[in-house]
């Protein structure tokens, strides 16, 4: 897909993020994941930061985000915001000592462009984004096929991405039963949720999506008739699960 394609397909987070700080709240063990990807990192920039889930609070970071929208509901504030694009970051080389990104690499238009931007001004690169050769979950494969054959060529496949950074270390980032940060996988044991409006509202992979209301009338059905737990009931015994999320971590010191 190239990057004028791509362009054409970057949701717009000034008409559907309204409501993210609501629904989009860090999930602590989340956090831990990417807390310790950063290292010793004194100094963060994260780029695409959205309302600012998952910054550390411990250390000097500058927010990158091109949203006002966004912007307007970040949760830190005293941390210094700067309005722009992951593909061209207002920085001088080596700037900080590590840059995050964070379940936004697939909304770029050049992801490309930005890795290299990130290598620019960082030492150190920290990646939560999703692995497209997933297989998905029920929501995906039972209800809302159309989001992995959307998704799918959104996300860079982790190949490609680790050899655009170089030599990179890429972990599982399971995802917790009761994960509070309500992004596309987070209620994988919570199925009626994602009949809210609100719920879908903070995940930009249903703003994409053709026709909805069907596979939320079939989900309210397979609810209510008992056909979801026959089929996907084992799951609430759970804890956590791999639905495809990884951190991929980069340093130039490895």
């Amino acid at each position: 897909m190239s990057a004028v394609e791509r362009e054409k397909d970057v949701v717009d987070y000034d008409q559907i993020g309204r409501n993210y700080n609501r629904y989009r709240v860090p999930d602590p063990r989340i956090a831990a994941c990417i807390h310790r990807g950063l290292g010793r990192a004194a100094t963060v920039v994260n780029v695409g930061a959205g309302a600012g889930s998952y910054e550390p609070t411990d250390r000097r970071v500058v927010a990158v985000e091109p949203s006002a929208t966004m912007i307007a509901q970040r949760r830190t504030p005293g941390i210094e915001v700067v309005q722009a694009g992951a593909e061209s970051l207002p920085f001088p080389d080596a700037a900080f000592d590590a840059a995050m990104a964070i379940l936004t690499v697939h909304h770029w238009a050049d992801w490309r462009q930005g890795f290299r931007e990130m290598r620019r001004v960082a030492r150190r690169i920290v990646v939560l984004t999703w692995d497209p050769a997933s297989e998905g979950f029920w929501l995906t494969q039972d209800y809302f096929p159309e989001l992995l054959t959307i998704d799918r060529p959104l996300f860079p496949a982790l190949e490609a991405l680790c050899a655009a950074l170089g030599d990179a270390r890429v972990e599982p980032v399971m995802v917790p039963s009761n994960c509070t940060d309500g992004f596309l996988g987070a209620y994988w044991s919570r199925p009626h949720a994602y009949l809210d409006a609100g719920v879908r509202g903070a995940i930009s992979s249903f703003s994409r999506l053709s026709d909805v209301d069907s596979g939320l009338r079939r989900l309210a059905t397979d609810l209510d008739g008992g056909h979801w737990h026959r089929r996907h009931g084992h799951l609430m015994d759970r804890d956590s699960l791999d639905l495809g999320y990884r951190l991929v971590v980069w340093s130039s010191e490895s």
